[in-house]
């Protein structure tokens, strides 16, 4: 155990801007779990024809395209835990007034989030998007996934993002000590080295880091209970305590040269 720790800190503490050959392959082949699942398989079938779901928000993408341009428009992207906040069944607010767009959707992966990052951020012309992501990839929600393979996909969103003129805002995975569609991951050492690399990541490529992660993990790394209703997703009081810290990250991002 001792070992891994060691490697697990060596990846981490990668002090370059890109992430070099040999380090990535070196975790490639650590899956954080070894196969998809066969909830996951029949998720995996349903996505057959459009799997990076570029079709999800066509319709309203169409449309804000259509409207006036705005320089200040700000875009959340990520998974499940974007998508839930401000959902009527989730009793949570997305930042009322302030006409931030939400981009989740529920059960991707940084892959998907990847494919789509044209159609859902570039194309819309944001002056700064919020990207939130990661989760998946360690439940293996397409497969075998490692954290080299996650770092890899956020480092390419950062990059399309800053020749685009987009400032960009990474948040740190939030903690989880078991996912319960994936009971035989264990995420919580793993999202916790994640975590250091996104920091160190942002400090040294120009981006904003926002530790959600200090506001929500108990001692053990897992979601505190009051702040989950199944130790993955926030229910509204999660939401509203890392709200703030979501509006510092964005500010701080307009501080920034785009």
């Amino acid at each position: 155990m001792r070992i891994q720790k060691r490697l697990w800190a060596m990846f981490f503490s990668v002090a370059a801007n890109t992430l070099l050959p040999a380090q990535v392959a070196s975790l490639s082949a650590t899956p954080t779990v070894p196969s998809i699942s066969e909830i996951q398989r029949k998720s995996l079938n349903e996505l057959a024809n459009d799997l990076p779901q570029l079709e999800h928000y066509r319709v309203v993408n169409d449309a804000l395209l259509a409207g006036p341009s705005d320089p200040h428009r700000v875009i959340f992207f990520g998974d499940s835990l974007t998508e839930a906040w401000g959902l009527p069944g989730n009793g949570s607010q997305f930042f009322p007034g302030k006409g931030y767009i939400n981009r989740g959707i529920s059960g991707q992966t940084t892959l998907q989030m990847l494919v789509r990052f044209r159609r859902d951020v570039l194309d819309l012309h944001p002056a700064v998007v919020v990207v939130l992501a990661g989760t998946n990839d360690l439940a293996g929600n397409m497969g075998p996934s490692s954290p080299a393979m996650i770092a890899d996909n956020i480092q390419s969103m950062a990059e399309l993002a800053r020749v685009n003129h987009i400032r960009f805002v990474l948040c740190s995975l939030l903690p989880a000590a078991a996912y319960p569609w994936r009971p035989d991951a264990k995420p919580a050492e793993v999202i916790s080295a994640l975590n250091a690399w996104l920091k160190d990541f942002a400090a040294r490529n120009h981006c904003v880091y926002v530790n959600y992660y200090s506001v929500l993990a108990d001692a053990h790394g897992a979601l505190k209970s009051e702040l989950t209703h199944d130790g993955v997703h926030l229910n509204p009081i999660g939401y509203d305590r890392i709200a703030p810290l979501a509006e510092a990250g964005i500010q701080a991002a307009w501080e920034k040269a785009p």
